[in-house]
């Protein structure tokens, strides 16, 4: 094996594929993660991942809080060392193209570097769903946002829309009403797609006013934010309110492009999210997939962390089978 040659490449370093490089390299394999942005993905923007089994607040015999529970920041930290300190390695870059000849994966990097594999794993997650609607994209970084814990502090005490129906909508609408009593949570449906307990808080929330069966129609605004175009999809009735942000939180689309442009025929589901069986296995021998890019995922840090360890597992038992 050469420098350049390793047993296991993992694209994407959230949590799925933060997990799989641990796993990896316990499993004595030479691994690579290629990571485009920043090591985390989306845990990176979590206020705090209070749903983690055991991120827990934890206090001495005598009540006193010794330590908080972790941030998504933190967690994504700790995790990115603890698989350096297994061994895997690290690149700060892209993929540019993806072939397979023989049992060898061949990964052209953005820095024109070559690197082979005889497995790889897909981990490259999801990004924000646009509402595509005009005067998003103009304000994206002056009032529109889908970040609440990067942006939210900018808008203290002012009116903020919140858009979206889903868990993230939900737990980052309860973060911004720490920040203001002025948030109108949206969503296009009569009732929120979320986790029992978190509607159960959005709702109880006296800084939060949610509305049904809304949609906006347009953002507007000169330099920043100012208002926002609302319509009932029932009554098609439409209104325009002041409003100094909007953070949307309308679901991800799946980062495959890549693959889409790629000879791999059967690889991704319609909506292109990558189609694997139990053991995190696609329709390419020595393709795997975890996370949030995997079809019929369940998008959250335990099960894309799971997904990562199982797509490692098996990962290695592969290697073993064709090095027999």
């Amino acid at each position: 094996m050469s420098d350049n040659d390793f047993d296991l490449i993992i694209i994407g370093a959230g949590p799925a594929g933060l997990t799989a490089a641990q796993y990896g390299a316990r499993a004595n394999l030479k691994v690579l993660v290629i990571e485009k942005l920043s090591a985390g993905g989306q845990a990176l923007v979590i206020d705090v991942l209070e749903n983690f089994p055991g991120n827990v607040e934890q206090t001495d015999a005598k009540g006193n809080v010794t330590a908080a529970p972790k941030s998504g920041y933190e967690f994504a930290v700790d995790m990115h060392r603890q698989a350096e300190n297994f061994g895997a390695s690290f690149f700060y870059g892209t993929v540019e193209s993806l072939k397979k000849e023989n049992d060898i994966f061949t990964l052209s990097l953005s820095d024109g570097a070559v690197r082979k594999a005889a497995a790889v794993i897909i981990a490259t997650g999801a990004k924000p769903r646009l509402l595509d609607v005009p005067g998003e994209k103009e304000f994206q970084g002056r009032g529109v946002s889908y970040c609440a814990t990067c942006d939210g502090n900018f808008f203290r005490n002012k009116k903020i829309f919140v858009v979206g129906g889903g868990d993230a909508a939900c737990d980052e609408a309860r973060f911004l009403s720490r920040l203001t009593d002025k948030i109108t949570l949206i969503h296009r449906r009569d009732s929120f797609r979320a986790q029992k307990a978190l509607v159960k808080r959005t709702l109880d929330n006296p800084n939060i006013e949610v509305r049904f069966n809304t949609v906006i129609k347009e953002i507007k605004g000169d330099v920043k934010v100012k208002s926002v175009i609302l319509s009932n999809v029932l009554t098609n009735k439409t209104n325009e309110e002041q409003a100094d942000a909007v953070f949307i939180f309308a679901g991800t689309v799946p980062q495959t492009s890549l693959f889409a442009q790629n000879d791999f025929n059967g690889l991704l589901d319609e909506s292109g999210c990558v189609i694997t069986d139990q053991k995190m296995s696609t329709n390419v021998k020595g393709l795997f997939a975890a996370g949030d890019v995997r079809a019929g995922a369940f998008r959250q840090v335990v099960t894309a962390a799971a997904d990562g360890a199982a797509a490692a597992h098996y990962a290695s038992e592969y290697l073993d089978e064709i090095n027999k």
